[in-house]
């Protein structure tokens, strides 16, 4: 198929978001399918194609279209080119691309993440629900289903909803070295590690990883990401509170991202019971991150907060699970797992099993499936 894909996300960035896109838009393009990717005008879009590869660690590539104008009107811009383009599908994140793609006569499929936002949001998202045409609505979670459909008495057929939670290129974590020669490898300190990646938002647990580097001295604490402003602070507090085994490496393209997750015996996920993104709110109940996938992909033993959403993937076989913010259980697990090597290996493996079900190309056949 021609798949277009439209997404309000700044290409190049360093937010989850955009990584998300790049990777749904280049599973498209393994399965074969002749994919474009339409993103609003930035300033940096002349960077080279290999840069691209990098930040973004992609293997496949795809065609991506800077257009210009208005970001307002942005979502039809990006149709009237969709419909240039002949394209058989319209994938779109912003919700007024994929209703106004049904108006134009193209079949649309709306990948959601988060609730209709601002004052016409729900009335674009009611208006896709009710638009006739070939369609099909995506949530990353059961979670984020079932509020809508709460919130929207949503009465779509079953074959117009999908379940597509976030994935993983299972292939960038073959052959990962074990710990201790990925540490030596990074020129990171020898000894028992855990490491969290991803940005240092309001409700990522920056405090409490923190906390739990001054409650274990032995222990080496490595936080991989986090935009400057962010990574300076936390670094001036590691330091003003004496702890030197702390370590931050600020962003790192996602190149590398699977190299450093591999440096750690304990992969952490200490989210708060209110988790921001990029752009504010909270995703704490329907959130699926990207990491978690990741983490799993590594085969690393993942220490996380028990946020019920994150059940949907992970469960006692795979995963430690702590109340959120609890800094005494968060010691109590850190401390049982710092001790018990088998313990880490059983729950890495079975972690590393359970997640050939959520690569990104088993996530694009599922988004296709009798579309």
């Amino acid at each position: 198929m021609k798949i277009v894909c439209v997404s309000a996300s700044q290409v190049p960035s360093d937010t989850a978001n955009s990584i998300q896109v790049m990777k749904v838009c280049q599973a498209f393009a393994q399965l074969g399918h002749d994919t474009t990717l339409l993103v609003p005008v930035n300033p940096q879009s002349s960077i080279a194609d290999q840069q691209l590869t990098a930040h973004y660690g992609l293997v496949t590539s795809f065609s991506i279209e800077w257009l210009s104008g208005s970001r307002r009107l942005f979502p039809w811009i990006a149709v009237r080119r969709a419909r240039a383009l002949n394209a058989d599908l319209l994938y779109a994140w912003p919700i007024q691309s994929a209703a106004l793609g049904l108006l134009a006569g193209l079949p649309a499929m709306l990948e959601m993440h988060d609730f209709p936002a601002g004052s016409f949001g729900p009335l674009w998202f009611c208006l896709f629900l009710r638009l006739p045409g070939k369609k099909r609505l995506l949530t990353i979670t059961h979670a984020l289903r079932r509020e809508l459909e709460r919130r929207y008495r949503l009465a779509l057929p079953e074959r117009q909803i999908v379940i597509a939670p976030d994935g993983v290129d299972l292939e960038r974590y073959e052959h990962l070295p074990d710990p201790e020669s990925a540490r030596r490898q990074l020129g990171l300190p020898p000894g028992l590690t855990a490491i969290c990646t991803g940005h240092m938002y309001a409700g990522r647990g920056v405090e409490l990883f923190l906390a739990l580097a001054a409650s274990f001295p032995k222990v080496n604490f490595l936080w991989v990401g986090g935009r400057s402003q962010d990574v300076d602070e936390w670094r001036s507090r590691a330091t003003a509170s004496g702890l030197q085994n702390v370590t931050y490496t600020g962003f790192l393209p996602n190149e590398r991202i699977p190299f450093y997750q591999a440096a750690a015996d304990i992969l952490l996920m200490p989210y708060e019971r209110t988790v921001s993104t990029s752009s504010g709110g909270n995703t704490a109940e329907i959130c699926s991150p990207m990491k978690m996938f990741e983490y799993m992909a590594a085969g690393r033993s993942i220490l996380t907060s028990d946020l019920p959403v994150l059940r949907e993937v992970l469960n006692e076989d795979n995963a430690v699970f702590c109340p959120p913010g609890d800094a005494g259980a968060w010691e109590k697990s850190l401390s049982l797992l710092s001790t018990d090597s088998k313990q880490r290996l059983a729950l890495g493996q079975r972690a590393r099993a359970d997640v050939k079900g959520y690569s990104w190309l088993v996530r694009a056949r599922r988004s296709l499936e009798n579309f």
